[in-house]
C-alpha cells in the first residue's frame, strides 16, 4: 500500500491513499503458514468496562463511501432502517458507526466538536436518537492526534480527550473508533490510555476500538485499555488484501477473548472487488477468528447474495460464541489451510480454506481438531445448512479461493446421512480441440454406508464430457470410493480463459433419504507459449492475485485501477517491459513443459522513495526454483534466473519483507521466458 509518514498520518488509510484437484492430503500437524508472523502473544488483560463480551457487530460507512457527500444523515438513518427490515438486527448486528468526515473542520469558540451542517443538519444527537429508536446503537470516529486521517484535516482528540469523550457521551454515543493519524510522535500507549480514562470518566458504556494499525503490537498491551484493536493496516476490496490481513491476524489468537478482540479491519463483503466465493471465505475466516463483524458495503444497493452472506446465522454464531476463542491454524501446507475454533458447547468449528487458484482436497480429523475419540461424529456444513455423520475424517475438495466451514461434535450421529467427499484428479489445463483425461471420486466419509451412488460431470455448452468407466455403485461402505474416468474436450477455437466444470454426486442414506452434493472446478483453456524468447508480460496469465490493485502490464503498480501505474523504475533504471505488482502477489503462466528459463531484473520500484521491502521467488509446478531474499527500495535491480524445464505452470511470487506490506511495490522488470 502507499506509505504516508508514520508519525503523522494513517499508513494506508483508505480515503487518503485514493483508494477438487489432485489430491495432496493436508492433515493437521503440518507447518504453520510460511508467511512471516509474530510469535503467539501471551494472553492480554481484559479492558475493565465489561463491554463487547462477544465481538462487536454492525456497520461502518468508510469502505463504501469514504468522505464522499453521500455519507450523511439520510444514509445513516437508512442503514438503521435496513438493519431492521432485512433481518440484520435479528442476526446480531447492533452498531451503526460513523467514520471520518462527520465533523466541521474547526472546533467552535468553546473548543467543542460540531457536526458538518451539510451532512448532519440536525446534529449527531438527533441521529443517535433515531438509531436508538430502532433498538440499535451508534458509533463515532476520531483520531488520537491533532487531526483525523482525511486530507481535509478535521479536528482530532489529542489534548481534548476528556471534553470530547464527554461530548460523545452527551450525544448518546455507544462506540468509539480511535484512529492514529497526526499523533505528533506521542507514545501510543499514552495516547490510548488517556482516551480510555476519559471514556471511563463519562460513566457511559462506550465500546473502545483502538485503531493503531498494529504498529506497536497492540495485542501485547491494548487488552487492558480497549475492547478491540486493529492488528494490521487498512483492508481494501481485493483478494490479495484480505488474504494478507488474514495471515497477519491468525497467529494472534492468544490475545483475544471476551471483552478484548483482535481486529483485522472491517468487512468488504458486497463491495464488488471479490467474487461471492471469496466473500464467503472473507466472512467465514473473520468469524473463525472471532473478529468484529462491521459491514463495509452500502446496504442500500446491496444484492441478495450480500445479505445472504452477512445474515448467515450459523456462521455468525461461530463469531459470537460466548467462549470467545479465536481460531488457530492446524496446517497450511501449499495454501491448503485447516483452522479450528473451540466452541462453548464442546464442538469444534473447522475451516477448510483453499488459498490457491485451483480446487484442492483439504483434510484433517475430528481428533486433530480437538474432539475426543468417538465411534462417529455429527458434521454440520454451515453454508449448505446440512448435517452429516462422519467416521472421523473431515475432508472436502474446496473450490479455488473457497472455504468449507464445518461444525463437528461427538454423538447423535446415527440419524444423519453419511458425508461424502467429491474429488477430481488430473490436470485442469487443456488446449482447445484436444482431449484431457480426468478422474473423479466420490468417497464415503460416514460411519454408515451410502447407497445408490452416482456421479455426473458437466461442463460449458459445447464441451464434450464423456464417461469411460462406470458412473454408479450400488453402495459405498465407510472409506470406499466410486472412481470414474472422463474425457473432456473444449471445442476448437475456444478462447483462453477459465471455464466451470461441476461434479455432482447423488446417493441415499440408510434411511432412504435422497442426498445430492456438488462441487465446482475450474478448467483453464490454455495455449502453448511460442518458441524462442518472449516477454512474459505479453503472454496470457492463468491467474493473478495482488495485494493492492491489479497486476500491471509494463508499468508499476498503481494500487487502484488498471493502468494507473508509472514506468517501471528500479535504482534509477527505467524498464519498458515487465509486471508491476504489490506484495503479497502471485502470477501464474502456462508453460506446457516446453520452456527452459525465466529471467528478470527485480526490485522495489523507485516511486516508493525510501520505503518497501519484498522478496521474490519463482516456482515451477509448485517447486521453488529461484528466490532473492529480502530486497529494499535502496537496492538496485537484482538479476534473477530460474530453471523451469519441464514445468506445466510457472508461478511468480512476491511476499513482504517481514515488516508488513506498506509500500511494497515490486517490479518484475525485463521479465523473459525461453521456450
Amino acid at each position: 500500500m502507499r506509505h504516508l509518514p508514520t508519525r503523522t498520518t494513517r499508513t494506508g488509510h483508505r480515503g487518503l491513499i485514493g483508494a477438487l484437484l489432485a489430491g495432496l492430503l493436508c492433515t493437521a500437524g503440518a507447518t504453520v503458514p510460511a508467511a512471516a508472523a509474530p510469535p503467539a502473544p501471551a494472553p492480554a488483560p481484559r479492558a475493565g468496562n465489561g463491554l463487547a463480551l462477544t465481538p462487536p457487530m454492525g456497520f461502518n460507512n468508510w469502505n463504501s463511501t469514504h468522505c464522499r457527500a453521500e455519507f450523511n444523515e439520510s444514509m445513516v438513518k437508512g442503514i438503521a432502517d435496513i438493519f431492521v427490515e432485512k433481518g440484520l438486527k435479528d442476526a446480531g448486528y447492533q452498531y451503526v458507526n460513523l467514520d471520518d468526515c462527520w465533523a466541521k473542520p474547526q472546533r467552535n469558540a468553546d473548543g467543542e466538536l460540531e457536526a458538518d451542517p451539510k451532512r448532519f443538519p440536525n446534529g449527531i444527537k438527533a441521529v443517535a436518537d433515531y438509531v436508538h429508536s430502532k433498538g440499535l446503537k451508534i458509533g463515532i470516529y476520531t483520531s488520537a492526534g491533532t487531526k483525523t486521517c482525511d486530507s481535509v484535516g478535521l479536528p482530532g482528540a489529542l489534548g481534548h480527550e476528556y471534553s470530547d469523550a464527554r461530548q460523545f457521551a452527551d450525544w448518546g454515543i455507544d462506540y468509539l473508533k480511535y484512529d492514529n493519524c497526526n499523533n505528533q510522535g506521542v507514545d501510543a500507549k499514552e495516547r490510548y490510555t488517556t482516551m480510555r480514562d476519559a471514556l471511563a470518566a463519562t460513566g457511559r458504556p462506550i465500546v473502545y476500538s483502538i485503531c493503531e494499525w498494529g504498529e506497536n503490537k497492540p495485542w501485547e498491551w491494548a487488552g487492558g485499555l480497549g475492547n478491540l484493536w486493529r492488528t494490521t493496516g487498512d483492508i481494501n476490496d481485493s483478494w490479495g488484501s484480505m488474504l494478507s490481513i488474514m495471515k497477519q491476524n491468525l497467529p494472534l489468537a492468544a490475545a483475544a477473548g471476551p471483552g478484548h478482540w483482535n481486529d483485522p479491519d472491517m468487512l468488504e463483503v458486497g463491495n464488488g472487488g471479490m467474487t461471492d466465493t471469496e466473500y464467503r471465505t472473507h466472512f467465514s475466516m473473520w468469524s473463525v477468528m472471532a473478529a468484529p463483524l462491521l459491514i463495509g458495503s452500502d446496504l442500500r444497493t446491496a444484492g441478495p447474495e450480500t445479505f445472504e452472506i452477512l445474515s448467515n446465522h450459523e456462521v455468525v454464531a461461530v463469531d459470537q460464541d460466548p467462549l470467545g476463542k479465536q481460531g488457530t491454524v492446524l496446517s497450511s501446507t501449499d495454501g491448503r489451510w485447516v483452522v479450528t475454533k473451540e466452541m462453548r458447547d464442546g464442538s469444534r468449528v473447522v475451516a477448510l480454506f483453499n488459498e490457491t487458484g485451483s480446487a484442492q482436497r483439504i483434510s484433517t480429523t475430528a481428533e486433530a481438531a480437538g474432539l475426543p475419540k468417538a465411534t462417529a461424529y455429527t458434521m454440520r456444513d454451515l453454508w449448505e445448512h446440512t448435517t452429516y455423520n462422519t467416521a472421523g475424517r473431515v475432508s472436502a475438495t474446496v473450490p479455488a479461493h473457497g472455504t468449507v466451514l464445518l461444525r463437528i461434535a461427538a454423538g447423535n450421529w446415527a440419524a444423519h446421512p453419511p458425508a461424502v467427499e467429491l474429488g477430481l484428479n488430473g490436470s485442469p489445463l487443456a488446449e482447445a480441440g484436444r482431449t484431457a483425461a480426468l478422474t473423479t471420486t466420490v468417497t464415503d466419509l460416514g460411519r454408515t454406508p451410502a447407497a445408490k451412488v452416482s456421479a455426473a460431470l458437466t461442463g460449458p455448452a459445447g464441451w464434450q464430457v464423456t464417461a469411460v468407466s462406470p458412473t454408479g455403485a450400488p453402495a459405498l461402505p465407510t472409506g470406499r470410493a466410486l472412481t470414474t474416468r472422463w474425457q473432456v474436450t473444449a471445442p476448437a477455437g475456444t478462447a483462453t480463459g477459465t471455464y466451470d466444470l461441476t461434479l455432482t454426486a447423488r446417493y441415499r442414506s440408510p434411511a432412504g433419504t435422497r442426498m445430492r452434493s456438488s462441487v465446482p472446478f475450474q478448467a483453464h483453456v490454455v495455449v502453448a507459449p511460442p518458441a524462442g524468447d518472449s516477454y512474459l508480460s505479453d503472454l496470457p496469465r492463468l491467474s493473478a492475485t495482488n495485494g493492492w490493485g491489479p497486476v500491471e502490464q509494463d508499468t508499476s503498480n498503481g494500487e487502484s485501477k488498471a493502468g494507473d501505474g508509472n514506468p517501471i523504475t528500479i535504482g534509477g533504471t527505467v524498464f519498458a517491459k515487465g509486471l508491476g505488482v504489490h506484495a503479497d502477489s502471485a502470477v501464474e503462466f502456462y508453460t506446457g513443459g516446453a520452456c527452459d528459463t525465466v529471467t528478470a531484473q527485480v526490485g522495489v520500484d523507485d516511486e516508493k522513495e525510501t520505503r518497501g521491502t519484498v522478496a521474490f521467488e519463482v516456482r515451477a509446478d509448485g517447486r521453488k526454483v529461484a528466490s532473492t531474499g529480502v530486497l529494499t527500495q535502496a537496492m538496485p535491480a537484482q538479476s534473477l534466473s530460474a530453471d523451469v524445464s519441464g514445468a506445466q505452470v510457472v508461478r511468480l511470487v512476491v511476499t513482504d519483507g517481514g515488516d508488513g506490506t506498506d509500500s511494497d511495490h515490486a517490479d518484475w522488470a525485463d521479465l523473459r521466458i525461453t521456450c
